[in-house]
């Protein structure tokens, strides 16, 4: 309440043309901008190969997820929401993905996972964090936050009147913290894996419930003719990607820059095996996270004990 949250710190230097849009648009489905990404498949599929060699297991989506998470560290203003009109800078990275569980009766269910980055985080940083969160949301008996909230609100009477407390809640910085770490809609970045499951990219819609500012949807390997530098023609194969943004989170040569680094990122994955030179915070307000190797040997600990 009075502008403050538990999950971001209130943006107080903002372009007036900016801060007037939430008024003109307040919900998210009316600021929704969709645009379509097609990445160079051959440099991801060449580095993904490479890395197997050296014994590193690197998927598509973690090189995805490392490029956003060293562009934020560049440009933070993306890493912004926008709740009751007011700007906010979120307290940390996260990203949602759904994840499809291991039943034994071998019936599709699907939960969700939520992964946190510490800017400074490296390629092997990314991918080390989303497999533990993978590992830990695909288990038959997964119990991660997310779940428990879900199997306690799937009857409508429950869920009726919990979701509509809960938006009121969340508009006025109110909703409890927990809350909001089970929440996969409060989250910088929700994304999703379609050609995992043999489908193209969409164009995905941002929640108006909760925080999320952007969605990201690969697809199936389109396949293409195209020039070379020297002009002739040469089949190749693209990684498209699906975009939706909340264009009120800033100004639009922020995103465009946004972009182009993300682009650079994917183009040559190896830049994201070293920590950023510099990392930039939205108005000074900094955060960070334990290296992933330290969470690492923590579940390994943990696992120990309950052995």
């Amino acid at each position: 309440m009075f502008g403050k949250r538990s999950d971001g710190f209130l943006v107080k230097n903002i372009d007036p043309v900016v801060a007037l849009t939430p008024y003109i648009m307040p919900m998210r489905c009316d600021a929704q901008v969709m645009l379509k990404l097609r990445l160079p498949y051959e440099p991801l599929a060449r580095y993904v190969a490479e890395k197997r060699m050296e014994g590193h297991h690197i998927s598509f989506m973690e090189i995805i997820l490392a490029g956003y998470v060293r562009a934020l560290s560049q440009m933070p203003e993306i890493n912004r929401f926008i709740a009751n009109k007011r700007y906010y800078s979120r307290r940390e990275i996260t990203v949602s993905f759904a994840v499809l569980q291991n039943m034994s009766d071998g019936s599709d269910k699907e939960n969700v996972a939520k992964c946190k980055f510490d800017p400074t985080d490296t390629i092997f940083d990314v991918a080390s964090r989303i497999q533990q969160a993978i590992e830990e949301t695909r288990k038959e008996q997964a119990t991660n936050s997310t779940l428990k909230v879900a199997k306690i609100l799937q009857k409508p009477v429950f869920a009726t009147p919990a979701v509509l407390i809960a938006r009121i809640l969340d508009r006025y910085g109110l909703l409890p913290r927990f809350l909001l770490d089970a929440s996969p809609f409060h989250t910088g970045l929700f994304f999703s894996n379609n050609a995992s499951v043999g489908l193209p990219p969409v164009y995905h819609h941002i929640y108006n419930f909760g925080t999320t500012s952007l969605f990201v949807v690969i697809g199936n390997i389109e396949r293409e003719v195209g020039l070379d530098d020297q002009g002739k023609p040469v089949r190749r194969r693209m990684l498209p990607m699906g975009v939706t943004a909340d264009e009120r989170v800033c100004a639009g040569i922020i995103y465009s820059r946004f972009l182009q680094y993300f682009q650079r990122c994917l183009s040559d994955p190896a830049i994201l095996e070293q920590p950023p030179e510099k990392v930039f915070f939205d108005e000074g307000h900094s955060y960070s996270l334990p290296p992933a190797k330290k969470l690492l040997r923590r579940k390994k600990k943990r696992e120990k004990e309950t052995a």
